[in-house]
Parts: structure tokens; sequence; C-alpha cells
């Protein structure tokens, strides 16, 4: 008993290390980031893809607004798992450290830079008395210098340079997925397949492109692009992906 209420009393603390060294807060929001819908990265040759499962709760919901694809600036993409609140709160941050770049140095935000500066606002809130950390994974994905560059954000504050990675619900399967699938020459076609095929291993009965959010970001135009959902279907129906409808019913 005495050993459950002293680890109680760590849970509170945000800024108190336990004994052995761990926060246990930053702890419970990784799992609250566990606890998101799935979103993958997937840096290609020719760009960066993000691929979100983003299937609402209920058929009485929208489809758009589940938001879990955010335009950073042209040139910079970002995919979220866990809490929705606290990813709009950094995505609305990382908006505005782009517009300061080319307010001030009158050029476009590095990807490195931008996920740094993420990364430090929220590394604050994890040793601030009386506020909590951000229970979000962002997967920030761009082009600089004409180079795709995809990176990670931990809810501790730290930053994770990657080729591929998966985020949320089911992260284990989606990378060893990835890890078996990915190439270094892959296209930016050839990475939005690979994206949606790791999310279909997960998805027994398919995918429907409603339920389904991608964006690339291509090297050679360096912009932003989210696909349709007749662009999503047919990338789907392309490669048997695509949910049936028996299975939708």
């Amino acid at each position: 008993m005495q050993g459950q209420s002293q680890q109680q009393a760590y849970d509170r603390g945000i800024t108190i290390f336990s004994p052995d060294g761990r926060l246990y807060q930053v702890e419970y929001a990784r799992e609250a980031v566990k606890r998101g819908s799935a979103s993958i990265g997937v840096r290609t040759a020719d760009g960066v893809v993000l691929v979100v499962d983003k299937r609402s709760r209920s058929p009485l919901m929208e489809a758009s607004s589940v938001e879990k694809l955010h335009k950073a600036d042209d040139h910079v993409g970002v995919a979220s798992a866990g809490h929705v609140a606290d990813a709009r709160q950094l995505i609305d941050f990382a908006r505005r450290q782009a517009q300061v770049s080319r307010l001030r140095y009158g050029e476009p935000v590095g990807v490195e830079q931008l996920t740094k500066n993420i990364t430090d606002h929220i590394q604050q809130y994890t040793q601030v008395g009386g506020a909590r950390p951000f229970g979000v994974a962002l997967i920030v994905g761009g082009i600089e210098d004409g180079q795709p560059r995809l990176f990670e954000t931990d809810p501790s504050g730290t930053p994770y340079e990657w080729q591929a990675l998966a985020v949320g619900e089911d992260r284990g399967e989606l990378n060893d997925y990835l890890e078996d699938h990915y190439a270094d020459d892959l296209t930016l076609e050839e990475g939005v397949e690979l994206g949606l095929a790791a999310l279909a291993s997960v998805n027994d009965d398919g995918l429907d492109p409603e339920g389904v959010g991608v964006a690339t970001i291509d090297a050679e135009t360096e912009r932003y692009v989210d696909l349709t959902d007749d662009e999503i279907e047919r990338h789907l129906a392309d490669h048997d992906l695509l949910a049936s409808d028996d299975d939708e019913e």
C-alpha cells in the first residue's frame, strides 16, 4: 500500500521524477497517443506521404469534421495521433512559427527547425507546474532544400527523424509492416501504396475512402496536396485494398 501511495504522489506531480527516474504523466501521455487512431508517414525519393485512419465513431458524423491531416505551410504537412484538441494547439503553434520564418527571414521554415520548435514547446509542458503534457504525437513531413524530411514528435518533447513510421493505435504492427516493405527508392505513388497497404494490414475488412486521409508533399513542386476521396478510392481499388459493399453493410 505504501508503495502504491508513493507512486500516486509522483503521478500528480508532472515536475517530479520518481525514484527510478520516470515522469509518469509523460508516460500516460504516450498511452493517450496509443489510444488514438493510426497515422503513417513515408519518406520517398520524390517526396513525403502522410496516411491517416480517420474513421468516424458514428455514421451520423460528418467525415470532414475528423481532423487528422494538417497543412502547416505550403511545403510542410502534419499528421496526428492522440488527443485532437492537443493536436490543434500544436498545429496552430507550428503555423505561427512557419509564418514568423517567412516574415522575419523571407524564406520558408526548415522542416527540421520547425519540428524542433514544436518539440521545444512540448518539452516546456513537462517541466512547469500546473500544466500537463500534450497527449498527442505528430508526424511532420516536408521538403527542405529540395530533400524530403520526415520527423516524429514525442510527448516528452523529443524529435526523431524517420524514413517511415506509424504512430497511434497498432503502432507496433504497422511499423513491422513498414520495415518489411520499405525501400529507399520508392516513388511518391509507391509511397502512397505502401502507406495504404500498411493501414489495410491491420484492418481485415479493407479500407473505405471516406475513412482514410492521404496527403503528399512533392519534392519537385514543394506543395502540400490532400488527395480527394475519388483519388484515394482509385488507389485502394488498384491495389485490392478497397472494402467490399458487404463489409460496409
